[in-house]
């Protein structure tokens, strides 16, 4: 669940609600913040599936000073590298004048009943800042049915340095206002270095 807030004790109170390894996420987080003002932040914890498996991660975002702390933690089941469950967390400092961009993608249902300052149903936070891109290829496709030629791959190239989605259906609305109060600060705030 996402949650904004203003002081570090909010924040490990949001890292605790999130239920999710708590005292895991909370050292990562504390020591990439290392000490500075916490001036925002938010907690995503989100579930997916992936083959036959659930898998939990929690994305944090903390604005701390001049910085953004990114910090994600994943749980893995055991595999050839550990014979028990484990973690892992990677956790980034960015300089807030290092930030190319923030987006906010908002879907809002019936845009025609909508109503100013109403909640969207589902955001997409995206930071970038220029450290990790992604490449999403596939199969090229032929429109003939019967057709067994190689027509190579065809993708997309994207900087996708965080994205979180929060969504009413899953997460609740104060979750969805949450992300976005999160954004408008991360926003003021780069405004703030022009």
């Amino acid at each position: 669940m996402a949650k904004t807030g203003i002081t570090s004790q909010g924040l490990r109170a949001a890292i605790e609600r999130s239920g999710y390894y708590p005292a895991v996420v909370a050292d990562a987080v504390e020591d990439a913040v290392g000490g500075a003002p916490v001036r925002a932040y938010l907690v995503y914890q989100e579930t997916t599936f992936e083959s036959a498996e659930l898998r939990r991660h929690v994305t944090v975002l903390v604005l701390a000073g001049s910085r953004l702390v990114v910090s994600h933690t994943d749980e893995h089941g055991a595999d050839g590298s550990s014979p028990q469950p484990y973690a892992t967390t990677l956790s980034e400092s960015v300089a807030l004048n290092q930030i190319k961009s923030i987006s906010v993608n908002r879907m809002v249902a019936d845009p025609a009943q909508h109503k100013p300052g109403a909640l969207p149903c589902e955001v997409y936070l995206t930071v970038s800042w220029g450290t990790q891109h992604r490449i999403d290829l596939e199969p090229a496709r032929c429109p003939d049915p019967n057709c067994e030629a190689d027509h190579g791959y065809h993708g997309t190239a994207a900087g996708d340095d965080v994205q979180v989605r929060v969504s009413e259906a899953a997460d609740g609305p104060e979750a969805v206002a949450e992300a976005l109060d999160f954004a408008r600060v991360l926003s003021t705030a780069l405004a703030a270095l022009d």
